[in-house]
């Protein structure tokens, strides 16, 4: 069959069950925890446009950047720009283009269903819901095939999911009512490893209500802060002091093995309109409030960006903008295959699970940790060195 039965470990950006005219590909997850594709290939009329539309079998992206603007950007409004993971410019970018009748499409947590998941926003406050990051693999199939092609929509999701979204549009010669925005990604863990985390916290918290990955408490440069607020009590959890899910996600212990071996999206490569993300860096170093990283990628893109009357935008190179982004893929933690065992035999794991593989961890890398610090050492010999040749 001409389709995408044959596809394992992708992107799993859905795309394929969205543009699948005959509605026979659906969209679940698979022994290790990512969206995958399953065929029912009897109903399957060999038209290939899930093959087609598919970023991951597809070399290269699916735009040709004419421009490239950059800037730092943050809202004017301050509830805004406090409630965003940086600085509320993806925010500002929706409630622009909504005012303007486009429809806007993004992603918020279903508290019910445990998921991220896209969602459709016709108004400015159900929008709201989309604000702040969601450090999870989004099910994307119910927002994107509740897309109408004849309208006009921002939409928003990882590289990954606007490149393949891109070329359905494409496809389907909709391309010019669609604004595409993406964000630096780092990708995206199991979702075996969110359910173990929910299942670790939840009995702390009671019924779920609320969940966020990023917080401002402790200022913007400290903001990878776990809050789960249930019926019973609230948690709050920074990755500085060791939070779980930021210590398998960030530490790469369950990643996507596409996100590792196959993302072609690092840095400046992109298939959207405009790409977002935090602006770290020494140039707002001393900003606690957050800032954004604003990147227009083409005519569209930056007519969006000049029109936004309630951020400030301030013009940099894009060396500047992107500084400290990944230029490349995440590699695989040196435990990665035992926690892969461990998530697909159950959720239910402890957290002295973790914390005891992390010692292993630890002592399994120690000769690294020693080769850094020798080769820290030779380089400030070398800047001693110099500093006194100055001299």
């Amino acid at each position: 069959m001409n389709n995408v039965s044959d596809i394992k470990d992708c992107f799993g950006c859905g795309v394929c069950a969205v543009s699948c005219p005959k509605t026979t590909i659906t969209i679940a997850l698979n022994k290790n925890g990512f969206y995958e594709p399953v065929v029912d290939e009897s109903r399957c009329i060999d038209c290939a446009i899930c093959r087609n539309v598919c970023s991951f079998i597809n070399s290269g992206l699916s735009l040709e950047k004419t421009e490239i603007t950059s800037f730092a950007s943050w809202s004017n409004d301050e509830d805004v720009r406090l409630r965003a993971s940086s600085g509320g410019v993806g925010f500002e970018i929706g409630k622009l283009l909504i005012n303007q009748g486009y429809k806007a499409c993004g992603v918020r947590y279903n508290i019910d269903k445990r998921r991220a998941e896209h969602y459709i926003a016709d108004n400015v406050e159900d929008y709201k819901a989309s604000i702040g990051s969601k450090y999870i693999q989004s099910y994307t199939v119910c927002g994107l095939k509740s897309v109408n092609l004849k309208e006009k929509y921002l939409v928003t999701g990882t590289p990954c999911q606007i490149d393949s979204f891109r070329r359905y549009i494409r496809k389907s010669k909709k391309e010019d009512n669609f604004i595409l925005m993406d964000f630096f990604c780092h990708g995206v863990p199991s979702m075996w490893m969110w359910e173990n985390y929910l299942n670790i916290n939840e009995p702390l918290v009671g019924k779920l209500q609320f969940v966020s990955w990023r917080n401002k408490k402790t200022g913007w440069h400290n903001s990878y802060a776990m809050n789960l607020v249930g019926a019973n009590r609230e948690i709050y959890s920074l990755m500085s002091e060791g939070d779980l899910f930021y210590r398998l996600f960030l530490g790469d212990w369950c990643m996507n093995p596409a996100c590792v071996k196959n993302c072609k999206f690092k840095y400046k490569a992109s298939s959207a309109d405009i790409r977002i993300g935090d602006l770290w860096g020494e140039t707002y170093k001393e900003d606690e409030k957050g800032v954004s990283a604003a990147i227009a990628f083409t005519r569209k893109g930056k007519e969006i960006l000049d029109g936004l009357k309630h951020c400030t935008l301030k013009s940099h190179s894009f060396e500047v903008v992107a500084e400290g982004q990944m230029k490349k893929n995440a590699k695989n933690a040196i435990l990665y295959p035992i926690a892969k065992n461990i998530l697909n035999h159950g959720q239910n794991h402890s957290l002295r699970t973790w914390d005891r593989l992390a010692r292993i961890a630890f002592l399994l890398d120690i000769p690294s940790i020693f080769k850094y610090k020798i080769q820290r050492a030779i380089k400030n010999e070398n800047r001693n060195h110099n500093n006194a040749s100055c001299h």
